[in-house]
Parts: C-alpha cells; structure tokens; sequence
C-alpha cells in the first residue's frame, strides 16, 4: 500500500494534546500510556517485549520498518504492546531473512500503527509533561475530544498489576540456546545444562531464557503468582525474576514469595521488574518516573566493588525499559546500591552484602541494545557454583 494511501488517524493525550497523522496498521482504537523509545532499530523486540503491555510506543528514530519482521527475533509469541508510533514507516523491505512487512505484521496481530506524525515534538512534549494515558484512533466517528475523554478516563499505570496479565499460564521448561552466528533454518544450540533455575514469568523475554541455557541453566518458567513453597519444592539452584509491565507495588504476590525465598538463601537474580520486586521484598519502595528509561543507549556506572566483567567506576551502555524505579534511601542496610544511571542518577542495581542475590534494572540480554552487561549471567552462574 503506498503511504499516500494511508487514512487517517489521531494520537489523543489525556491532557487534551492532539497530534494527527496516518495510519499503517491495523485499524482500531485502542488505549495506552504514551511512552518513547531512543533506540535506532530493535523495533520488532520492542513490540513483543511484554513489558510493553499497555503502552503506546513512539519510536524517536525517524525511519522504521526498513528490516521488515522475521520470526527469529521475537521476545514473545505475540506482539504485547498496544500500538506503534513512527516518524516514517518505511515504504520497503530490505534484509533477506524479513518474511513480511512491519505493516503487514500490525495488520496481521491487529495492532494499530501512526505515521506522518513529528514525533520529535510528541516525544518533547512528553519530556515535558509525563508520560500519560492516551488513545490512538482511525475510527472518523470520533472525534478529538471524544478520543481525549476516552483516555482521561483509562486507568493510569500507577497501581496497576499487569504480571499476571502476561505470565504463562502453567509451568513450562525452555531449552532453547542462542548462536553465536545466525544461520538460517538450524536449531538454535543448547549448551551443556549443569544448574536448574526456576524463572519467574512476569513477563520473560525469549533472549534471557536463550541465555540462561547458554550459560549453562536447565530452566523452568512458572508463573508470576507461583509460591515460594511450589518454587522450592522444584529444587533448584537458583531463582531467576523477570522483567515485566506495571506498577512493581502491585504485583503484591510475588513481593510476598520473594520475601520468603530470599530466607532460603539460594542465588537470586533479577532483571527491570524482578528488580524492583526484590527490592520492595528487601523492605524498600518504589516510585513512578516522569516519563521512565527506554532506549539501547543509556550509560549505567558501576559505584560498588567489581562485578563481572566491570571494574569499580566502569561504565556501560545499557538497553532500558521502565518506567518505575526504586527509590534511593529507602533500603535496608544490608542491601548495597550497585549500579546509577548517569543521566538521571536512578538506582541501577542491588547487591545483597551477606546473601547471593543481586538485580539490576535495566537489560543485559541486549534484544535489542548493546552487549555490555553480558557478564551478570555468568555472575548468576558462579553465585550457584559457589554454593554447590
């Protein structure tokens, strides 16, 4: 379909912002919290990443589209987020392992896309303003303000518990590995399993379950409200905590197991969510960001003793995704801040000082980002080497 062909279509704000542009996906209306994202390209991760359940993604990227989509690079079985916006949608596919076309993969998951919009003064203005509650629209029976009064009335991502909306519904073991060079058509490779790590899905990315398996982990994914006596009786070495979307406060059954599981005194390892879920479980607290960290270019600085792969002081450029954080000062003496964002001074990473757990806030598995931060599977690795 040629871009001039495109209908149109509207972004809506909860504080009455409107922003017209045209449409590429699939046409709906449908609700989210406005968000941004700085990454050049991972565009296809992004959307199946299911921490973006519920939020409209701005790309700040100007072009998007031109790899198409293909099957190997998605973080989920669907795509989670609830629409896509773009400066400009690229008219062509260019990369020989695409299958199809990003507006033919929005149409196909019925997922609604805008493009022709400025989005340099969208993501301005939610620089300014806050991330909020919004409505994305193609329906011309409706009007601005009709879309402006459907998203002042959608409920705000503060208090919402959104785990249990994206968890697996039953356990399940993951057994694939990732490659070093992709080769299309071959399986990818499992490596030689020595550890068993039960994974809570609270909205698990594909990349962390091939990594763990890499490093040499026999994983099993339970869901986000499994119990600490189900996870013990599993045996196992160590206990992953995943990323996910919503509101950590909320998400009060898995603050309560984590409470428990860090008495068992295995290796705990959390990445974004399971972050801060570990963190509220050490007794601190969390708070909402202004418009929250998502991008592959954040720098993170190492402010504890060396980690894997770091020195004391090292920086790394990191792929984020988050839009609350834990609060500085509110934690426990035992717990060791690791990690701070050097834009904006956020905690990064906890360290237990007396126990094997450990968490950091933004994502190591690098889908899509940089491969800085590869090293903290291997630390989850040798926290279950020493124990044995």
């Amino acid at each position: 379909m040629s871009l001039h062909h495109y209908p149109p279509a509207i972004l809506a704000l909860a504080d009455g912002a409107i922003f017209h542009g045209q449409s590429f996906g699939a046409p709906a209306t449908i609700t989210g919290e406005i968000v941004f994202n700085t990454s050049m390209t991972g565009y296809q991760e992004i959307l199946t990443d299911p921490s973006y359940y519920g939020q409209i993604v701005t790309m700040t990227c100007p072009h998007i589209g031109n790899v198409g989509i293909n099957s190997e690079d998605e973080e989920a079985n669907r795509p989670w987020a609830s629409g896509l916006i773009v400066r400009e949608v690229s008219r062509r596919v260019s990369n020989w392992r695409a299958s199809q076309s990003l507006p033919d993969y929005l149409r196909q998951h019925n997922l609604p896309g805008l493009t022709e919009v400025d989005t340099r003064a969208l993501v301005r203005h939610i620089r300014s303003q806050g991330a909020m509650m919004a409505v994305l629209s193609s329906d011309d029976r409706l009007s601005p303000d009709d879309l402006v009064d459907l998203a002042r009335a959608a409920p705000p991502m503060d208090g919402l518990d959104l785990a249990k909306e994206v968890t697996c519904p039953e356990p399940y073991h993951w057994e694939e590995g990732i490659t070093t060079e992709w080769q299309t058509g071959k399986p990818y490779h499992v490596s030689r399993i020595t550890y068993h790590v039960v994974a809570y899905d609270f909205g698990i990315k594909h990349n962390i379950l091939r990594l763990l398996t890499d490093a040499g982990c026999r994983v099993t994914v339970v869901p986000a409200t499994t119990s600490a006596q189900g996870v013990l009786a599993m045996k196992p070495d160590g206990i992953f905590l995943s990323n996910g979307p919503g509101d950590p406060a909320a998400v009060t059954y898995a603050i309560a197991a984590t409470r428990e599981l860090i008495d068992s005194n295995l290796p705990i390892f959390g990445i974004c969510l399971g972050h801060q879920i570990l963190g509220l479980a050490f007794g601190g607290t969390t708070h909402k960001l202004k418009f929250g960290h998502r991008g592959g270019n954040q720098p993170v600085k190492n402010v504890s003793l060396p980690l894997q792969g770091e020195g004391q002081g090292g920086v790394s450029i990191t792929s984020h995704n988050h839009g609350f954080a834990v609060t500085p000062g509110s934690l426990p003496d035992e717990v060791e801040v690791t990690h701070v964002n050097l834009n904006d001074g956020c905690i990064e990473g906890l360290r237990h000082k007396s126990k094997p757990i450990f968490s950091i806030q933004y994502h190591p598995e690098a889908s899509p980002g940089p491969h800085d931060a590869l090293g903290f599977f291997r630390q989850f690795v040798e926290l279950m080497e020493q124990r044995r």
